[in-house]
């Protein structure tokens, strides 16, 4: 297990992956900033110095979405996937393919979910359950961790000053 701040990365069977953050904001605001391209693109920008090239969501069964990322070499990362379950403010199930990132290989199943806390505290819970386990090992020894609380400490600068209502 891996935690930094509230974020908290673990290793669940053989292929899953738990990933838990609590946020100071009404669970609605937190589940439009995971959901709403324009608000994807200014928090999940990926590893320091790289820039987001693509940010296309359709939430809902059945619509894709695509991220591109790239760095001031000309690296690029793109993820993308289909939404399999929309629940909105409550929870998302999404297929998940990362291209030009390494050893991460094949397609994720994730599931999120919004608990509300209390009206300004919102935990959101992803599990990526992964086609193997050396997938899954890939992506833990892939400084994920270090990314995702990157992206959510973005995240929390943005929701804040969010009126709660």
């Amino acid at each position: 297990m891996s935690k930094t701040g509230n974020l908290e990365v673990r290793a669940e069977g053989e292929r899953g992956i738990v990933i838990t953050r609590e946020f100071r904001a009404a669970r609605r605001l937190v589940y439009r900033a995971l959901t709403e391209a324009n608000l994807l693109a200014q928090w999940l920008v990926g590893p320091p110095g790289w820039e987001t090239t693509v940010c296309r969501h359709d939430v809902r069964p059945g619509g894709t979405y695509e991220h591109g990322w790239s760095d001031p070499d000309g690296a690029a990362m793109t993820m993308r996937g289909t939404y399999r379950e929309v629940v909105e403010n409550e929870r998302l199930v999404h297929t998940e393919t990362f291209e030009g990132c390494g050893p991460q290989a094949g397609e994720q199943i994730v599931e999120t979910v919004f608990t509300e806390i209390d009206p300004t505290t919102t935990r959101v819970t992803s599990t990526v359950e992964y086609p193997t386990t050396d997938a899954r090992d890939a992506a833990l020894a892939s400084g994920m961790t270090e990314g995702i609380d990157a992206s959510y400490t973005r995240l929390d600068e943005q929701l804040e000053g969010e009126s709660p209502s």
